[in-house]
This record gives C-alpha cells, sequence and structure tokens, in this order.
C-alpha cells in the first residue's frame, strides 16, 4: 500500500501537538477523519512532533520537540491539517 505524510495539528485538553501522520496515499482511511475515527485504533502515531502546552499547563513546561509521539484517540479534543494554519509555508501556529 503506498502511503504519503501529513501534516497535522491536534490538540487535547492540555497540549497543542503539531507532528506527521501516515496515511494512505489514496482510498480507505486515506483522510484524516477516516484515520481518527478508526475504532481499531486507540493511539495515533505522530513523528517529527513539537508538544506546547495550553492553559494552566503552560505556567510549568516549556515546548518539547520529539521524533515520535503516540496520543489516545480518546484525548483528542480536535485534529486538522496544519496546512489549513498556513504552517507548511513557514507561517507561525496560531497563539504564537
Amino acid at each position: 500500500m503506498q502511503q504519503r505524510t501529513e501534516r497535522v495539528i491536534v490538540e487535547t485538553d492540555r497540549y497543542r501537538i503539531v507532528g506527521n501522520i501516515t496515511l494512505p496515499r489514496d482510498g480507505y482511511r486515506s483522510r484524516l477523519s477516516d484515520f481518527l475515527n478508526a475504532p481499531d485504533r486507540d493511539f495515533i502515531a505522530l513523528t517529527e512532533v513539537s508538544v506546547d502546552p495550553l492553559g494552566g499547563v503552560a505556567d510549568t513546561m516549556a515546548s518539547v520537540e520529539r521524533d515520535f509521539v503516540a496520543v489516545a484517540r480518546q484525548h483528542i479534543v480536535f485534529a486538522m491539517p496544519a496546512g489549513d494554519l498556513g504552517e507548511a509555508d513557514g507561517d507561525p501556529p496560531l497563539g504564537t
């Protein structure tokens, strides 16, 4: 199966996580929404990740860079392609 990498923004109650997700190039589960709603997946794997705290956590933690992060699907509040915010063009993410 051919795959593609898409830069995404995922938020939990406490963190904004920006990273790469690997999706099928075409067909079944090739859309981000299909991938996230798959009932057989409890964790979402992201690579080349930046984790930024939100709210009160921001006072105790600085931004963290990691090669890999697994995010529990049940904790995801929302997710979207990072390109929608212009991040792929080098623009800073929202809130910076």
